[in-house]
């Protein structure tokens, strides 16, 4: 596969509406988790859909696509962690200092591209997205798959493979979900 990438834009909806499917990829949340919390259940989901595509438009791109050829493959979230109101108040990801780092907390890919490298070359996109956007360190939420009973959730992403890409863990608060960092410039 030779994988493209691109924010998240009004340009881009459609190519994401098609992704996502009726379902809003996971069970309607359209991506609205760490932004919203747990509410995004209660809220019908054309709600979380439209307030995406708010964010799509507001000139902030909310997330990358990864396409292959002229299909969207993979998606996601990218944004400063701050924007995510969410992550401040779970428990096993509050902040680890102040450093006012990016995050890339959430990971969708069709189906027909599992197991390919997506989530991975997402990944390396997102490094390149928030290290041109001025942030001083990358910070991911995935799950460790090397401990045993861990959650099948992995629209975190899977530890290993940040790992393969310079993701050092930062804290764990929880067993099986490892907060890691990359760092991308040097603090000043």
């Amino acid at each position: 596969m030779d994988l493209t990438f691109s924010p998240l834009t009004a340009g881009q909806w459609s190519a994401l509406e098609d992704l996502f499917g009726r379902a809003g990829a996971s069970n309607g949340c359209w991506c609205m988790y760490w932004r919203i919390g747990p509410r995004y259940r209660d809220r019908p989901r054309e709600d979380n859909k439209r307030d995406l595509e708010q964010l799509a438009r507001s000139g902030q791109p909310p997330g990358l696509l990864a396409f292959d050829g002229g299909t969207a493959v993979g998606w996601c979230e990218l944004a400063p962690r701050a924007d995510l109101g969410w992550l401040a108040r779970g428990r096993h990801f509050r902040p680890v200092d102040d450093l006012p780092v990016w995050s890339v907390p959430c990971f969708y890919v069709r189906r027909t591209h599992r197991h390919q490298g997506v989530m991975g070359a997402l990944i390396a996109a997102a490094v390149g997205v928030a290290a041109s956007a001025g942030a001083p360190a990358l910070e991911a939420y995935p799950v460790d798959t090397a401990v045993p009973g861990h959650t099948r959730n992995l629209f975190l992403g899977v530890a290993s493979v940040f790992a393969q890409r310079g993701f050092q863990v930062v804290a764990r608060r929880q067993p099986d979900r490892p907060v890691m960092r990359k760092s991308l410039a040097a603090p000043t």
